[in-house]
């Protein structure tokens, strides 16, 4: 049952943007963090990086302006969102189930009738799921994206043009989007939306 959290429905204009096709990998972090963080899991250069904050993404998207003479930053909810339901108004970019064999998640805990499958127990090599109708992957699970914006919690007041949201006082909190290898197939929705303080750490989130 989705929760206030996602509420009201409200009609948002994305002006263009680009967008990483995969999930940060845990190769791509090292070529530009080092491997000061160390990642919960090991031994495939393709998994996505993990165990990192909201402040280490920020670190990285700095590294990589640096790096490339391009700006980088995390993507707002909104655009995140855009990306994840690729012209859809469905539960998923796929339709209005999920098992795991179509996406990284617990399995045993799958949505819209579709059966039980397997549980993994840790992330998967990026890219080893059908994307999503934009060319995207892994949208759905494998492990829980960072946004820019400070966590709201509702959409009352947003921002019609889809931009970073941090109209607010407290901004101790930062949003997270598209569920992880650990949740059921609810989490991983399109609309499904939570938080971390951005200085946690975790092997459910990356970017």
């Amino acid at each position: 049952e989705k929760d206030d959290r996602e509420k009201p429905s409200h009609k948002v204009t994305v002006p263009p943007f680009y967008i990483g096709k995969f999930q940060i990998t845990q190769a791509q972090w090292r070529a530009v963090m080092g491997d000061k963080i160390k990642p919960c899991f090991k031994g495939e250069s393709r998994l996505p990086m993990e165990s990192i904050s909201w402040e280490d993404a920020q670190e990285f998207c700095q590294k990589l302006q640096q790096l490339t003479k391009k700006a980088y930053r995390l993507p707002s909810e909104a655009e995140w969102e855009y990306a994840c339901r690729a012209g859809t108004t469905m539960e998923f970019a796929f339709g209005d189930s999920l098992s795991s064999t179509q996406a990284n998640f617990n399995g045993k805990y799958p949505y819209g009738g579709a059966p039980e499958f397997i549980y993994r127990e840790k992330t998967t090599p990026v890219g080893g799921f059908k994307p999503t109708a934009f060319g995207l992957y892994d949208m759905h699970g494998n492990v829980w994206e960072w946004c820019e914006d400070v966590w709201h919690d509702n959409y009352n007041n947003t921002l019609p043009d889809g931009s970073v949201w941090l109209s607010r006082k407290d901004s101790s909190l930062r949003v997270i989007r598209g569920g992880s290898w650990a949740d059921g197939g609810s989490s991983c929705r399109s609309a499904a939306r939570d938080w971390f303080a951005p200085s946690i750490r975790n092997s459910l989130i990356g970017v």
